[in-house]
């Protein structure tokens, strides 16, 4: 982002943006908003205005990514598997916003839209979890979510981190997975 990237717009959603871009490169312990208002061409001080300081703009970045997903996961329907798919492209597609999702460390677990946002996910990644034809799943829905969600997440983290082979398809290895271990209707 040079210096004459900002001309009074949406400044918290450059900042965000950029700060996603940067996370993904190098991780969220090397990001200030000073650096991010030197590339926005703003003052040191304006991202302040916004966030406040680090943690408000790590959970600013984790509920718009929470957002995100549940609009992926709202896109994908109507079986278990599609859902599975759109999670995990989700997060190969987004992984400065992953990575800071799942941080608690970096974010205010406290803040309203945060907790509105990742319940927005939870419910749409529920509905896709409803679709499965399995009667322990129909029985235990709470247990067969976070199956479900452990293993899109662990998948996308171990692709994430380089411990799949990336010569293969991601979507194609997700789907046979959680197609061996979930029978949607």
């Amino acid at each position: 982002m040079s210096r004459d990237a900002y001309h009074h717009g949406d400044l918290k959603a450059v900042i965000l943006a950029r700060a996603a871009d940067l996370v993904a490169e190098r991780g969220a312990d090397a990001i200030s908003l000073r650096e991010l208002a030197r590339a926005a061409g703003v003052s040191h001080a304006a991202p302040a205005h916004h966030f406040t300081d680090r943690r408000g703009l790590f959970t600013s970045l984790a509920a718009e990514g929470w957002r995100k997903l549940a609009a992926a996961l709202d896109g994908a329907r109507p079986e278990f598997i599609d859902a599975a798919m759109a999670y995990v492209r989700f997060a190969l597609d987004h992984p400065g916003h992953y990575a800071v999702m799942f941080d608690r460390s970096l974010v205010d677990p406290e803040n309203a839209e945060l907790i509105a946002a990742q319940d927005a996910a939870g419910a749409e990644l529920a509905r896709g979890v409803g679709t499965l034809d399995d009667a322990r799943a129909k029985k235990d829905p709470d247990s067969a979510g976070l199956a479900a969600w452990s293993l899109v997440h662990g998948f996308s983290l171990l692709w994430l981190n380089g411990n799949i082979d990336d010569k293969a398809d991601p979507m194609e290895a997700v789907h046979r997975v959680a197609g061996m271990l979930f029978k949607s209707r």
